[in-house]
């Protein structure tokens, strides 16, 4: 009796997988399906190996085990493809043994497939510099053993779903580039070593337990997240990266965070208050805490930073002799303390500023001693007046 249909289709299939050894034909179809929904942008030639008359193992970016497909990596850097535009195909789903799945920056537009979901051995999942729109399925939390999560870079928009947080086996979040919007749940996950969220338009506040104490990389800058942080950053002692820049943080920024191994450290533009007081000598190069309400004197630990900007805040005091030597000892690049309220630093007029560094002291309660160049926003008023540094000593 002759075959009809899919039948016969299958069976063409399974003897082209008899010939080549290699393919199990609910991959090669579901393989041919992905590549009808893509083409390669003017330059790439990406798809030129696949050849469905050959096999499917062989093609740029599909590596198999045996029989199945384990890795999709589309628009492979390594085969020539500047990237690819179209739609991901559903049909995605149906690569049962896939562990790794990764697109490379392109134009593909359209949403995530839910179909996704339903790749259990999935570990690596990342569509990233893309037009991917629509919101992160809710499903995506049914992938137990999912690692990495780098949905950066693209249009998507609605909250994070809790059930993202509540997979154990992440370590690697990268949602950042995107429209996002609403609270970050609770990650559980105590091997999450990077969380990336900045860029979105994000909201709400975080307890001391929301993050795990194992995070290395912590970005949340551009964001309208606010409430104090100062107990969640307490636990993380193994940051080497924090930038928290650009949201609506307050209360007082814990000491302990400049004892971080970290090399540069963005809290600007937040409404953190109080006096900061690292307990050692600070080895971080770059401390950015700009653009707060922070106040009381600048503590002598900080002259050991290569840049520091503390411009824009309450400080009040004499500027310590420890950065004036620093500085002239080209030891400090950039020390931004204008628009504070200083009373004095000890330099002499005719000290000659390194030329490898900057000093702002605009815009304080004293007389600046030295002329030096500042950045356009310092504005040219030099001194406060006299009015506010009454009020304010008050």
């Amino acid at each position: 009796m002759l075959l009809s249909g899919l039948p016969k289709l299958l069976c063409i299939l399974q003897c082209i997988s008899l010939a080549f050894a290699i393919i199990d034909p609910i991959d090669f179809l579901a393989l041919q399906s992905i590549r009808k929904s893509l083409d390669d942008v003017p330059g790439s030639n990406y798809f030129s190996t696949w050849d469905f008359t050959s096999d499917p193992c062989n093609f740029a970016g599909v590596y198999c085990d045996g029989d199945k497909v384990i890795a999709l990596n589309l628009g492979d850097p390594r085969a020539g493809a500047p990237g690819l535009a179209g739609r991901l195909n559903p049909d995605i789903g149906k690569l049962s043994n896939l562990a790794e799945f990764t697109v490379v920056p392109g134009r593909i537009m359209g949403s995530i497939p839910v179909s996704i979901s339903q790749l259990n051995n999935l570990r690596f999942l990342a569509i990233s510099r893309n037009f991917i729109s629509g919101q992160i399925p809710v499903s995506l939390g049914q992938l137990r053993g999912l690692q990495t999560l780098d949905l950066s870079y693209n249009q998507l928009s609605g909250t994070i779903p809790p059930s993202i947080g509540n997979l154990q086996a992440l370590s690697n979040v990268i949602l950042g580039h995107n429209h996002l919007t609403g609270p970050v749940p609770q990650f559980g996950s105590q091997s999450l070593t990077r969380l990336d969220l900045k860029h979105n338009n994000l909201t709400g506040s975080f307890s001391p337990t929301s993050l795990p104490p194992s995070l290395q990389y912590l970005s949340l800058s551009w964001n309208w997240f606010e409430g104090p942080v100062d107990q969640l950053l307490t636990r993380m002692n193994r940051l080497n990266y924090l930038d928290l820049s650009m949201n609506r943080f307050s209360g007082v920024i814990p000491g302990s965070v400049f004892s971080f191994p970290i090399t540069n450290l963005q809290l600007q533009r937040n409404s953190f208050t109080g006096p900061v007081l690292p307990g050692n000598q600070v080895s971080i190069s770059t401390v950015d805490l700009s653009y707060n309400r922070l106040s009381g004197q600048i503590s002598p630990m900080f002259s050991t930073v290569e840049n520091l900007y503390l411009n824009n805040n309450r400080f009040t005091g004499q500027v310590p002799g420890s950065f004036v030597d620093r500085l002239l000892a080209a030891n400090i690049q950039t020390l931004y303390l204008q628009h504070n309220f200083l009373t004095g630093i000890e330099i002499n007029p005719t000290a000659e500023i390194p030329v490898s560094s900057s000093l702002c002291l605009q815009y304080n309660c004293m007389v600046p001693p030295v002329q030096t160049p500042c950045p356009l926003k310092a504005g040219t008023q030099k001194t406060r007046p006299t009015e506010q540094c009454v009020e304010w000593r008050g």
